[in-house]
């Protein structure tokens, strides 16, 4: 997610760079919901038929490789077949036919490491081997490429859109984010996620002959670039450059999760200035055309896939939450802003519905449905959208 004659050069392009978003219009985005707990653990009769009635085109979900929920339940014999013993697809399966059955195309973004392919480092930790890594892939791609019959018997439906991994620059999902050689603090996950990268691509893009897109970055809005911190975090233009470095060389898109920062910010609203005027680090859908341009810098004309999105409500949330109103007018101006511009293809809701919270400080509540199952304002906001 700065002679003369070269300054008026650098000024131009600038210029045209920054307005082509509102020269042309996306031909190609769509809108979906990442809802995970719903999708793939909540009862399918209900969920998909809400989904429809939401005119949902896209659900993302994650293919967990390994850990809790992960298809690989301990170390394959034969890692890219797809009927080997030690994976369990059914989850997957599910959600695939149920996708199919009422017209909704899959995103799948592959991670989490098995405990076999690290050491047990945990889920968060790059594999030692990427090759075990491209082979999952491979076998995904091969079960979900639309030529392979499933355990009931039924043609699997093809899935063809691919992530790599989930928010890199977040320790949450990919640790280290540094490590310290003689000394001195250099950013590591930028150079294990050019490995996880690469290896995705070439597990989906070669079984798939190039019928599916795999997306790289997958990046979250934000990050503290302090390797001494209690957290450290990368942000995303630090991360992009640090995968670009490290050799993340081909995929068809770049996803990013461009959420606001406080609620008092609107979706075209830029992130505030750092102490002293510094340009912020974040990138949020107010800034989106910072992350875009340092795309093109480095990767050329990349189409850009907003893959997390949202706001939260308040009720329930008092802290970062918007009123009910709010979040269904940021619907429908997040989506304004993104069909704007002309190499955005998809936009991804999180959640369809508020998850569960026994304390203030516990889930997430931007579901375009309550925690009950009431419709948000929002709900009919998204079924608007065209």
């Amino acid at each position: 997610m700065r002679n003369r004659k070269a300054v008026v050069a650098a000024a131009l392009v600038a210029v045209a760079l920054f307005a082509v978003p509102s020269a042309s219009a996306s031909r190609f985005l769509q809108r979906g919901i990442f809802d995970d707990a719903q999708i793939l653990y909540g009862n399918p009769d209900q969920v998909f038929p809400t989904l429809k009635a939401l005119k949902t085109q896209l659900i993302r979900v994650n293919l967990v490789w390994g850990g809790a929920n992960g298809v690989a339940k301990r170390r394959p014999a034969n890692a890219a077949n797809p009927n080997d013993r030690a994976y369990d697809w059914s989850a997957y399966d599910r959600a695939v036919n149920y996708a199919s059955q009422y017209g909704i195309k899959v995103v799948f973004s592959i991670l989490g490491t098995p405990p076999w392919a690290n050491a047990a480092a945990g889920v968060n930790v790059a594999p030692r081997n990427a090759l075990d890594l491209q082979r999952f892939a491979a076998a995904a791609a091969t079960r979900y490429g639309g030529n392979f019959t499933g355990t009931d018997g039924r043609l699997l439906p093809p899935v063809r859109r691919w992530l790599a991994w989930n928010e890199p620059n977040n320790p949450a999902f990919l640790r280290p984010q540094y490590r310290k050689v003689r000394g001195s603090y250099i950013a590591q996950s930028p150079t294990d996620y050019a490995k996880i990268c690469n290896a995705i691509y070439r597990g989906v893009s070669v079984t798939t002959l190039g019928a599916s897109k795999v997306a790289c970055g997958v990046t979250s809005p934000r990050g503290n670039n302090e390797p001494s911190s209690a957290r450290p975090a990368l942000s995303p233009i630090a991360f992009l450059r640090g995968m670009k470095k490290a050799g993340a060389t081909k995929f068809d898109a770049y996803a990013h999760h461009p959420y606001y920062g406080s609620p008092t910010e609107t979706p075209s609203t830029p992130p505030p200035l750092g102490k002293r005027g510094v340009e912020p680090t974040a990138i949020t859908l107010g800034n989106i055309n910072v992350l875009i341009k340092e795309i093109t810098r480095l990767y050329g004309n990349k189409r850009i896939w907003i893959t997390e999105y949202g706001y939260q409500t308040n009720p329930p949330d008092p802290i970062f939450g918007v009123t009910l109103t709010k979040q269904a007018q940021y619907v429908t101006q997040a989506y304004g802003i993104m069909k704007k511009h002309p190499r955005i293809d998809m936009m991804l809701w999180f959640l369809l519905r508020d998850e569960r919270r026994a304390r203030l400080e516990e889930g997430w509540q931007s579901g375009f449905l309550t925690e009950r199952g009431a419709k948000k304002p929002s709900f009919a906001a998204f079924q608007r959208l065209r």
